[in-house]
């Protein structure tokens, strides 16, 4: 068979492929990002009701408008700014959202600039519409942007700046000055900015969220990206969305039904029901729930030898694998993987170049009992 030049392109993630060998060894799951929450009550029983109400047909390609308006209502009151059910799109996940609005408004040719290390999929959407990414690499501890080489990197050609805050994987939260600044840039090269903010509860150690959303002078100019997969633990029911200017929405919502037709009837109506009735404590309680998570596990990894920073956001830690045998990242996490039966992903699925980096990321969004295992057997076996 011949296969096209763009299916070539499109290989397997390392996330999925550590996975599929976690699976195997029956070992624990720390490489995919699954949140391992119990799924709030409200929400399943709201996805039941909905199925026995008859709500198993077609929706519109823009999302139910009831749950338009909900992540409108929601977003205005946190972030300060009128979001109208006509800026939001429900889509196929977080990821569907970004792969609308990209198909939406680039071009092949098109420069998109991303900072380093980022989220895999973020490169593969954007390099399966033929755009070329610019990569400005970020350091440990606090990945600082250098925004001197990032207006240095925009040319004619650059239409967007896209962040992932908070990061995976690095857990950098961006601060309110950085995101500031992004707006001065994106304003005056008349760019857009698309911010992944899906991990936007995940915020630990007292620090405050700086959403695209709430910078005002660049409102025409961002691109919200988020969902309820995380928060709500619903991976698998692929409910997210993007928040942008009516008139790009409306372009993308066409993309939308073409790829996916519409967003599960049901589970819209049961993530609704979470919007609706979870209290403000429950988002508390994540945070602080995951920080704690966060505190035991790279406690652990610094206690093996396996070095890691306290991550500010999100629920994934790099590390340092350096002090493991093996001659690069792939093969020190299954060697990992075969002493331990704990499955991380070889940092090289968030970076350009993966020469020399001796880096694995770890979900540490476990079960306790699950999170206390792997502790203990990091302890026991290195």
């Amino acid at each position: 068979m011949n296969i096209s030049k763009r299916a070539q392109q499109i290989t397997q993630s390392e996330i999925r492929a550590m996975t599929i060998l976690c699976n195997k060894v029956n070992g624990i799951n720390m490489a995919q990002g699954l949140c391992d929450l119990k799924v709030p009550d409200v929400v399943q029983t709201g996805a039941k009701e909905a199925i026995e109400m008859g709500k198993n047909v077609y929706t519109s390609a823009l999302g139910e408008p009831y749950l338009r308006a909900a992540i409108g209502e929601t977003l205005t009151r946190n972030y300060g700014r009128k979001i109208e059910a006509g800026n939001v799109l429900v889509s196929n996940g977080a990821t569907g959202a970004l792969y609308c609005l990209a198909t939406t408004l680039f071009d092949e040719g098109d420069e998109i600039i991303l900072f380093e290390p980022y989220y895999g999929y973020h490169v593969s959407t954007l390099e399966s519409l033929g755009c070329k990414i610019k990569y400005l690499k970020t350091l440990p501890p606090n990945y600082e942007i250098d925004f001197d080489k990032l207006e240095d990197a925009i040319s004619e050609k650059t239409r967007a700046i896209l962040i992932c805050n908070p990061s995976n994987p690095s857990g950098k939260v961006f601060s309110k000055e950085e995101m500031s600044r992004l707006a001065e840039i994106v304003g005056k090269n008349d760019i857009y900015l698309i911010s992944d903010e899906i991990y936007e509860h995940f915020v630990y150690d007292g620090l405050a969220f700086t959403s695209a959303l709430s910078l005002q002078a660049i409102k025409e100019r961002v691109i919200a990206i988020s969902g309820f997969s995380k928060i709500f633990s619903v991976t698998g029911w692929r409910i997210g969305y993007a928040i942008c200017d009516e008139s790009i929405i409306s372009a993308a919502s066409e993309v939308n039904d073409l790829v996916y037709v519409c967003p599960a009837s049901p589970l819209q109506y049961g993530v609704n029901q979470g919007i609706k009735y979870l209290p403000k404590q429950y988002y508390t309680d994540v945070a602080r729930d995951h920080q704690q998570k966060r505190d035991t596990f790279i406690s652990t990894l610094n206690e093996v030898g396996l070095a890691a920073d306290y991550v500010k956001g999100a629920y994934y830690v790099l590390a340092d694998l350096s002090s493991l045998p093996g001659d690069d990242d792939k093969e020190k996490v299954l060697y990992l993987l075969k002493k331990t039966s704990i499955a991380s992903v070889p940092a090289r699925a968030f970076f350009s170049d993966p020469n020399g980096i001796n880096l694995a990321r770890f979900c540490f969004s476990k079960k306790e009992e699950e999170l206390e295992e792997a502790c203990r057997r990091l302890r026991k076996n290195l």
